[in-house]
C-alpha cells in the first residue's frame, strides 16, 4: 500500500499542516511519498526527505506552480495517482481547493477533514459542527482524503532518509491565470498553529475596542482570533475568524473574550487544552465548555489583566 501526501508550502518553507498530514499518513502504512510542486523548491524537497516516515519526495520545479492553483495541480496528481492507494492533503484552504477536483476526476468519494484513522479504509470525521463524530468506511479502491491538521501531531523533522526525485510532466494549459494575492502579515504567531489564542467577539462593540485584545495577545505572545459575529461586524478581517466557517484551532490556552459561544464558534476551538471565558452574561454557552470562567465586564477585566501581565513580565525581567 503506497501513500501520496500533497505538500503545502509557500516556496520558502513547509507549512506545518504538511507535517501533520505526513504523521496521519504514517498510521496507514510505511511507504509514504510526498509530492512537492512549486518554484525554486530544491531546498524544500531535500528538507522533506529528512522527515520521519518519508520514503520518497517527488517534485516539479516550475514557475507554473509558483502559486497553488488547483487547476494546475490536479492534472499532476491524476497523472501519478495510479500507483497510490491513498492520496492525502491537509484540510486547509489549499487542500480544500485541490482535493475535490482530484476526487471527482478519479470518480471516488472524498473523505474530508478526518480526525482519526481506524484502518486503511475506515476513518473518523466530525459532523454537525463538530457535535458528533462519524465513522466512515469506504469501498473505493483509491482513497482521497483531507486531514484536519490540529488532530495529529507534527512528524519529526529528522530520522528520515527519503529519496528525492525531480520529474517533468507535460501538462496541458489549464486556462487559468494567476492575477494577484493579498495576504495579511503579522509578527504574531499563525492562528491555526499558535500555542495561545486570544479571541474577541461582538461584546467588544467596535473595531477600536479590539485593541484591548491586541494588547493582551502581545503580552502573551499569542495569536488573535475572533468570532464570526465580530468579523461580520467589521471589527477584524475574516483571516481571524475561528469556527465552523473559519479556522480550527487547538492551542494550549484559548481565551474567549466577549464571545457568547455559538455552536459554530465552538466547533473551531472546543478541543483547546485550556479554555478561559470572560463574559458579563453568566448564562453564555461558552461557560459550559470553559475550564475557567469569569463573569465580568470585559472593559474592566481586560485592563486589569493587562496590568497583572505587566507585573509578571517585570518580575521575569
Amino acid at each position: 500500500m503506497s501513500i501520496l501526501v500533497i505538500a503545502e508550502h509557500n516556496n520558502i518553507e513547509i507549512k506545518s499542516s504538511t507535517l501533520n498530514t505526513i504523521n496521519a499518513a504514517s498510521k496507514l502504512g510505511s511507504e509514504i511519498e510526498v509530492l512537492v510542486l512549486g518554484s525554486n523548491i530544491d531546498n524544500i524537497s531535500k528538507e522533506i526527505s529528512s522527515y520521519q516516515h518519508v520514503s520518497k519526495v517527488i517534485f516539479i520545479d516550475s514557475e507554473k506552480f509558483e502559486n497553488a492553483i488547483a487547476e494546475n495541480i490536479e492534472p499532476v496528481i491524476l497523472s501519478l495517482a495510479e500507483k497510490y492507494s491513498h492520496i492525502l492533503a491537509p484540510a486547509t484552504t489549499f487542500g480544500k481547493n485541490v482535493m475535490p477536483r482530484v476526487a471527482v476526476k478519479l470518480d471516488v468519494a472524498q473523505i474530508s477533514d478526518i480526525v482519526n484513522i481506524e484502518s486503511e479504509d475506515t476513518f473518523i470525521r466530525p459532523i454537525y459542527a463538530g457535535n458528533a463524530l462519524a465513522t466512515v468506511k469506504t469501498k473505493d479502491t483509491k482513497k482521497v482524503i483531507t486531514v484536519r491538521p490540529t488532530s495529529f501531531d507534527v512528524v519529526a523533522k529528522e530520522g528520515g532518509s527519503g529519496i528525492v526525485e525531480q520529474i517533468n510532466l507535460d501538462i496541458a494549459e489549464s486556462g487559468v491565470e494567476f492575477i494577484d494575492r493579498e495576504e495579511s502579515k503579522s509578527d504574531r504567531p499563525e492562528l491555526s498553529t499558535a500555542r495561545i489564542v486570544v479571541s474577541g467577539g461582538r461584546g467588544l462593540q467596535s473595531a477600536e475596542n479590539f485593541k484591548l485584545i491586541s494588547d493582551i495577545a502581545d503580552k502573551l505572545n499569542a495569536a488573535i482570533g475572533a468570532s464570526r459575529a465580530a468579523v461580520d461586524a467589521g471589527y477584524v478581517s475574516n483571516d481571524y475568524q475561528v469556527g465552523q466557517t473559519g479556522k480550527v484551532v487547538v492551542p494550549d490556552l484559548y481565551i474567549a473574550v466577549g464571545i457568547s459561544g455559538a455552536i459554530q464558534h465552538l466547533a473551531g476551538m472546543k478541543e483547546s487544552k485550556i479554555i478561559v471565558a470572560i463574559n458579563k452574561d453568566e448564562e453564555a454557552p461558552i461557560f459550559n465548555i470553559a475550564d475557567y470562567g469569569l463573569t465580568a465586564d470585559l472593559f474592566e477585566a481586560l485592563p486589569a489583566l493587562s496590568t497583572e501581565l505587566d507585573k509578571l513580565n517585570s518580575i521575569e525581567k
